[in-house]
């Protein structure tokens, strides 16, 4: 799987916005993103002011036609600066956006939701700017980008060989993410947009390529990707989108176990089939990839982190400080385990695993379902650099185990079989994982407790800033793991 640098049919050079025009294009720009930026859903900085916008590319992917025929489709990287928070001493942060803005004279209605506003200067004075996704025509414009490899600009397309991608597919914009946006083309294929990006290659675009080159079936292959450089500027370039197929008649495994709850059916023969699943994935990743040990100095870093870390949250959340006595015994055993000789096998992970990132699909090969892994992002509040280190295969068991809990919770019903149900299917996860990898996730277990632990921590912390009314989720596992040393 790799990129075609000789397309059989060469891209057209459309025109850049030169210099001249970049300054006089954000200028004009500059006040409606300062509006429009802090109210989509995927901009990070929810809650401090913009200090700042740069204009970091311009690039037009197509000009706008004379009379309005045609849209314009202005694809832009902006740095948007932000005031640190109230007392602290830090400089302003920054982060780059990604934005993909139609150019029309008059909006037609049914896009009248997508206006980002009017400009009253510049190259774009009095025309209709607008988020571009929301445009069937521009979005189709984008796959035909990504049909034929090639260089605009600071952009570059690339595409898997032997691929076949068709023209014309209709282009319908998914809705409810949270830090990217995503396209469907004809049920065939689907396009992420990262929009928050920095330099260095996507974990969603570099696993699944590595993975397109074993024998693991787990993961759809990249089909295409576009990226973006700045020859003698970066060492890394930009991942900017990443085209895959869309896997038809899927559902994700948390529908799935809400209605295994819902309806009081059992599940543990999914979770055993996903956590075989999990285990093929990460032999995968870890035979086509490097990897590394851990010993004692590592091992007690780690569990040092985890220490601060469970700090930091109770000093944060009340609620957690009765249990830091109870949770740090996991940390401290997971130094003991160190001290006593204990190492840990380090490799490249999904990163954020749990049973939305998994796909239960109908397999056409032999009747029935299968399990598949996506987006490999990890999380994206995460510096890129984090998200693409190495790390213990437990620290993804452990995910897709609080996942399980997650599920559990949702069902508000008193009694035993939620917490059956609960403890059944994590079961179930980790024998199929043992069976598929060899390895029981159970025979690692500071490490594992560790790893749960300090999600679990994370979770408070999460669920207490951005949605209370869940805290009783990790709370629930918060005192399970405080009161137990099994």
């Amino acid at each position: 799987m790799s990129d075609s640098s000789s397309p059989r049919t060469a891209p057209a050079r459309l025109p850049l916005v030169d210099a001249p025009h970049s300054s006089a294009l954000l200028r004009s720009l500059t006040g409606l993103l300062a509006r429009w930026l802090p109210r989509q859903r995927w901009f990070a900085g929810k809650g401090r002011p913009l200090s700042g916008l740069t204009l970091v590319s311009a690039t037009e992917l197509l000009p706008s036609g004379t009379g309005g025929q045609t849209p314009g489709l202005l694809h832009l990287l902006i740095r948007a600066r932000q005031s640190p928070a109230p007392g602290s001493d830090a400089p302003p942060a920054g982060d780059c956006y990604q934005l993909l803005l139609g150019v029309r004279p008059a909006l037609p209605p049914a896009l009248a939701p997508a206006l980002v506003g009017r400009p009253t200067e510049g190259p774009l004075r009095g025309q209709a700017v607008y988020e571009a996704l929301h445009d069937p025509r521009l979005a189709d414009l984008l796959l035909e980008r990504l049909r034929i490899p090639g260089s605009l600009g600071t952009l570059h397309f690339g595409r898997a060989q032997g691929g076949r991608i068709p023209s014309g597919l209709p282009a319908r914009l998914l809705n409810g993410e949270q830090s990217n946006s995503s396209v469907v083309y004809g049920e065939m294929f689907i396009l992420k947009l990262f929009r928050r990006v920095s330099p260095g290659m996507n974990p969603d675009l570099e696993l699944p390529l590595a993975l397109a080159e074993t024998d693991c079936d787990r993961v759809p292959a990249p089909a295409a990707w576009f990226e973006a450089t700045w020859p003698g500027t970066m060492t890394e370039p930009l991942t900017l989108g990443v085209l895959a197929p869309f896997l038809v008649g899927s559902t994700d495994g948390w529908q799935l176990a809400l209605q295994s709850l819902a309806r009081r059916t059992d599940f543990t023969a999914s979770a055993h089939a996903l956590g075989r699943a999990t285990a093929e994935v990460h032999t995968a990743l870890a035979a086509a990839l490097p990897t590394s040990t851990l010993g004692r100095p590592q091992l007690e870093q780690a569990a040092a982190g985890m220490t601060e870390r469970l700090a930091e949250a109770a000093s944060a959340v009340p609620a957690l400080r009765p249990y830091r006595t109870g949770l740090n015994r996991a940390y401290e055993a997971l130094g003991d385990y160190a001290r006593r000789g204990g190492t840990c096998r380090v490799q490249r992970l999904h990163g954020d695993l749990h049973l939305g990132q998994v796909l239960c699909v109908p397999d056409e090969r032999g009747g029935g379902s299968r399990w598949s892994v996506i987006d490999f992002e990890g999380e994206p509040a995460r510096p890129l650099t984090d998200r693409r280190r190495p790390g213990p295969p437990v620290r993804d068991i452990a995910g897709m185990l609080r996942s399980f809990d997650y599920a559990a919770r949702q069902d508000r019903a008193e009694g035993s079989w939620v917490e059956s149900w609960s403890r059944a299917n994590r079961a179930a996860y980790c024998r199929g994982y043992a069976e598929a990898s060899g390895a029981d996730p159970a025979d690692q277990r500071e490490l594992l407790r560790a790893y749960e632990t300090d999600k679990a921590v994370y979770e408070v912390l999460y669920e207490a800033r951005h949605r209370p009314a869940w805290l009783h989720v990790p709370m629930a596992a918060v005192r399970r793991l405080a009161a137990s040393p099994d």
